[in-house]
């Protein structure tokens, strides 16, 4: 074991938890972690069909570099907070330190209920791309039912590529984000070269869409941002993987921002890309794929070209789901730990030989595979995951800069920390997430009926309820942050036999 890994180790100790992860991921590997969950070739290629109708490219376009400046408030604030509390918990950990023990319940549930819907969006929409490309391949008829079984099999892959340990997902990881910087740049170069005809930049930054029923256009323009927005979630993987990295008060946060930077830029770069190329706007809404980026790539390169891009954009949205089942399961095993979720005993078991909690990675599996079940009967229900995602997982990331603001004067910063911009940089995260909380339980499209209504306030309502529930039932009882601290006995982290 390395002295750096020992004074990780030591510093996880003083915040009350005995090391059982392996901590076997680098700097590079945090940061990889994030850039693969947030993966704007999963994100803006999954939405963009959203956003043609909900704003169209302008909203895209403008509403891509605002949300971005507005995220990186959130991810910075974030990432102080992390610098001083490096676990596995990450954002209920912090929020329990800083707030007390209902600030970190209801912040654990918020958070588990993002990431879990994030699995759910993520590997929905890789489902949905590989239907486009059995379309164009084998005339496969990608129907509810054929893409929620394709859906299945990637869940299963991902399940299966995390049993193996940590070291595997880091590789896995650190080859992603050279996937996705190739990816967008392939994409991007073909599409700005193979066409002969390409819109103009007043059209890409210009052009007002409206297909959402409302007749409201500055309230069109705001739900629009819902692309970017999601987009832009699910950095606090770094977080989540702190207990397996080197370095963690300073790789962890750095994951953060540097994940959110190099995604802005890479996204802006291929929503332009995407939108200069279109060739018939009404035909790539409208297109018999059901995937509108693919209707773009084949009518801007042909079928051959079209396969191409699409497997490029698939095997993206492969590596982001994986990411993203890494640092589900590692949410679920920590507030395991700490007795949150009912059987816990069974979900904080840390296998013997790869140091991964391989119960917790089936579990989050699991309950992303039910959360899909919708799509089944609702054409909207996939936009309904991605607002479950966002509307559980945005509120969990301000809560602990929250807290940091209120007890500004005790919060001992960690090495990674913003100074004296701490405060306002925090102020500014908690009223974006604040207003982007409400705007998402908004509804989306015009009339509103059973089809098109918005669950997301009603998964944030069901998830918070479960979560009184269970606190009433057992979780004042059983819920202990830290659940372990220097000098007890290490019985309650129970290990898989091999």
């Amino acid at each position: 074991m390395t002295a750096r890994v020992r004074s990780d180790d030591a510093y996880l100790r003083e915040l009350g938890y005995e090391p059982v992860l392996t901590r076997r991921m680098g700097a590079f590997g945090n940061f990889a972690i994030s850039f693969s969950v947030i993966s704007v070739l999963s994100g803006c290629m999954t939405l963009y069909g959203f956003g043609l109708t909900t704003g169209g490219p302008a909203v895209m376009m403008w509403g891509w570099l605002a949300v971005g400046v507005m995220v990186m408030s959130v991810g910075a604030g974030l990432a102080e907070v992390t610098s001083a509390y490096p676990t596995s918990g990450a954002l209920y950990f912090q929020a329990e330190q800083l707030g007390g023990r209902t600030y970190g319940w209801y912040t654990g549930w918020l958070n588990l209920l993002g990431l879990l819907g994030a699995i759910a969006g993520i590997d929905y929409g890789a489902a949905l791309f590989t239907g486009a490309f059995l379309n164009l391949q084998f005339g496969f008829e990608p129907t509810e039912g054929k893409t929620m079984v394709i859906y299945l099999v990637i869940l299963a892959l991902h399940a299966g590529l995390n049993l193996f340990g940590v070291r595997l997902v880091s590789i896995l990881n650190s080859i992603s984000v050279w996937w996705h910087l190739a990816g967008v740049t392939v994409i991007v170069g073909a599409l700005a070269l193979v066409p002969a005809h390409h819109q103009s930049p007043g059209f890409v930054f210009g052009e007002f869409v409206n297909r959402t029923g409302w007749s409201s256009s500055p309230y069109v323009v705001l739900v629009g941002l819902l692309l970017a927005q999601y987009t832009f979630s699910g950095y606090d993987a770094s977080a989540h993987l702190s207990e397996e990295t080197t370095n963690a008060q300073v790789s962890a946060s750095r994951g953060i921002i540097r994940a959110i930077g190099w995604s802005w830029v890479a996204g802006f770069v291929l929503l332009a890309g995407l939108t200069f190329a279109i060739q018939d706007y009404a035909a790539t809404r409208g297109t018999a794929t059901g995937v509108p980026p693919a209707q773009i790539f084949l009518d801007a390169l042909g079928p051959a070209g079209a396969k191409v891009l699409l497997l490029v954009v698939i095997v993206a949205q492969l590596f982001c789901g994986n990411a993203e089942t890494a640092a589900a399961s590692r949410m679920v095993f920590a507030f395991s730990r700490d007795g949150a979720l009912p059987g816990s005993g069974l979900w904080r078991r840390v296998h013997s030989r790869t140091g991964t909690p391989r119960n917790a990675v089936r579990l989050a599996v699991g309950v992303a595979a039910l959360l899909a079940v919708p799509s089944l009967y609702s054409p909207t229900a996939y936009a309904a995951i991605t607002s479950i995602n966002v509307i559980g997982i945005t509120p969990a990331y301000a809560i602990p800069i929250y807290l940091r603001i209120k007890h500004r004067n005790r919060f001992a910063a960690g090495p990674w920390n913003l100074g004296r911009w701490g405060v306002p940089v925090g102020c500014v995260a908690v009223a974006w997430v604040a207003f982007v909380t409400v705007l998402f339980c908004l509804p989306q499209a015009a009339p509103v009926t059973v089809e098109s209504f918005n669950y997301a306030p009603v998964a944030l309502i069901a998830v918070l309820s479960l979560a009184w529930l269970w606190w009433r039932v057992a979780g004042e009882r059983t819920y202990d942050v830290p659940a372990h601290h220097v000098g007890r006995s290490t019985d309650r982290f129970d290990q898989e036999i091999v």
